[in-house]
């Protein structure tokens, strides 16, 4: 779209200063609808919407925020120049950091140089794919006057910030909150746009997790009850708690997952923060290997300061009808009967768990996306939405695999002291017996309806993700 752009309205031209001007006015034309001799915030959005530009709400308003001088809500044709002449400044410095030869031009080396600078690899190929999107005239290098055109209407100040304009991310909710954490700029963060985007992922999560909450309390059945003499499916399973409690109970402990998804996204997103700027290195810079460990950390950090909402859903699944109340009052009982201790049965092996399934969700899902820009790609340095939730689903199959033994031994001491005659026993004792009676299979147990949910959870998290984002302006 930028190359039809830079044909249509921002032609070549020998005197810069004239040509500038020229380019200027002809957009400016193309922007002002009513032709009144000012553009709104309003005719912006579709202008640049008609030219295959469509920036969001969120970069719109940066956009004049910055531009218009004299806050009266439009910008004429003087505040619309001087702010294209302002933002070329900023984007001329961020191609001179590039630009590591000085040549003029900018090459796929100089981007994986640039790019390992700030600790973030990528290959050569790949590199060669972020040209290819830039790159107007084919020569697989890119110049002043297609970096300039490429960018113009990009409100990204600086290299950092254009860097996160090539990256691409989707959010993910499966009902496990055990992945990195989101990374924002400080732009994002001054201008409130990370605090809508992690409203959205958690509003995405809590449907997502609601649409799937049956298979998600038929996998706790599983894991806690089912075994060689005690066969549990997924169909006889469904059919289990539905003549027990009726419809209404395959929702039996949901509310307590959709409502922690809030304190545990807000603390997660601040610990990472904190994480980072600790293992940092004196530029401020953080590498792959220690954004992992930060995120990591966050984490647990996360996981250990919600920890008892996650035995009270499991307590709910597990429990008959009547049995409890509610939240408060099963977390009364709890206190009454066992002690505060028992709001932390099962933390060890949750926190072990964290560490395979981030570090294998992570590995896989960039591998998998390297592989196929390496691979599949032809002319764009962006995978495309499909693409990503394809890596992102089996990037998260593959880390609960690593994880899932882990996490059913969680569900087990956190069910136990429901489960009359059962011997109170710890993560080792509790492996040692399921291995003893069930064998290596007993590891797995209610992996099936957990896999069944990772599809359906996975196309609801996006599709209201992205809703929300529209609907708070930063689609």
């Amino acid at each position: 779209m930028f190359r039809f752009l830079r044909g249509l309205v921002l032609p070549e031209a020998a005197c810069e200063e004239a040509n500038n001007s020229s380019r200027y006015e002809n957009l400016f034309k193309k922007l002002d609808l009513n032709e009144d001799g000012r553009v709104d915030i309003a005719e912006l959005h579709v202008g640049l919407k008609a030219l295959g530009i469509p920036l969001g709400r969120d970069a719109e308003e940066k956009i004049f925020k910055t531009g218009d001088s004299n806050k009266d809500g439009q910008l004429d044709f003087e505040e619309f120049m001087q702010y294209l002449k302002d933002h070329e400044k900023k984007m001329k410095l961020a191609f001179k950091s590039l630009d590591k030869n000085n040549d003029g031009k900018i090459e796929a080396s100089e981007i994986v140089q640039s790019l390992k600078i700030l600790g973030i690899n990528i290959s050569e190929h790949q590199a060669e794919k972020i040209l290819q999107s830039i790159d107007a005239d084919g020569t697989m290098s890119v110049d002043w006057n297609e970096w300039r055109d490429h960018f113009l209407f990009n409100p990204a100040t600086d290299i950092e910030e254009i860097i996160r304009y090539w990256k691409h991310s989707t959010v993910l909710d499966i009902g496990d909150s055990l992945t990195i954490p989101d990374e924002f700029t400080e732009e994002e963060k001054k201008s409130g746009q990370w605090w809508r985007q992690l409203l959205s992922g958690a509003v995405a999560g809590a449907v997502s997790r609601t649409g799937t909450a049956p298979l998600d309390r038929l996998k706790v059945m599983m894991q806690v009850h089912s075994s060689k003499s005690n066969k549990m499916n997924i169909s006889s399973g469904l059919k289990q708690m539905v003549k027990e409690g009726g419809i209404r109970s395959l929702w039996r402990g949901n509310g307590v997952n959709v409502i922690k998804i809030a304190p545990e996204t807000a603390i997660k997103f601040w610990a990472y923060e904190q994480y980072k700027k600790l293992f940092a290195n004196e530029d401020g810079k953080i590498g792959t290997v220690e954004r992992f460990v930060s995120g990591s950390l966050a984490g647990a950090t996360a996981q250990t300061s919600i920890y008892p909402m996650e035995v009270l859903k499991t307590r709910l699944a597990v429990g008959k009808t009547g049995q409890y109340y509610g939240m408060f009052d099963c977390a009364k009982k709890i206190l009454k009967r066992e002690g505060l201790k028992a709001f932390y049965k099962g933390y060890v092996p949750n926190i072990l768990g964290i560490i395979p399934y981030a570090g294998i969700d992570l590995a896989v899902y960039e591998a998998l996306k390297t592989t196929w820009l390496d691979c599949y790609a032809s002319d764009s340095a962006n995978p495309g939405i499909f693409v990503l939730l394809g890596c992102g689903t089996v990037s998260s199959t593959c880390g609960q695999l690593a994880s899932y033994p882990l996490a059913l031994i969680r569900t087990r001491m956190q069910a136990q002291a429901l489960l009359e005659g059962a011997p109170q026993l710890n993560m080792i004792g509790l492996f040692q017996r399921i291995i003893a009676n069930e064998g290596i299979l007993g590891l797995y147990r209610g992996i099936g309806p957990n896999f069944m949910k990772v599809l359906p959870a996975v196309s609801i998290s996006y599709v209201v993700y992205e809703k929300m984002k529209q609907n708070l302006g930063i689609a």
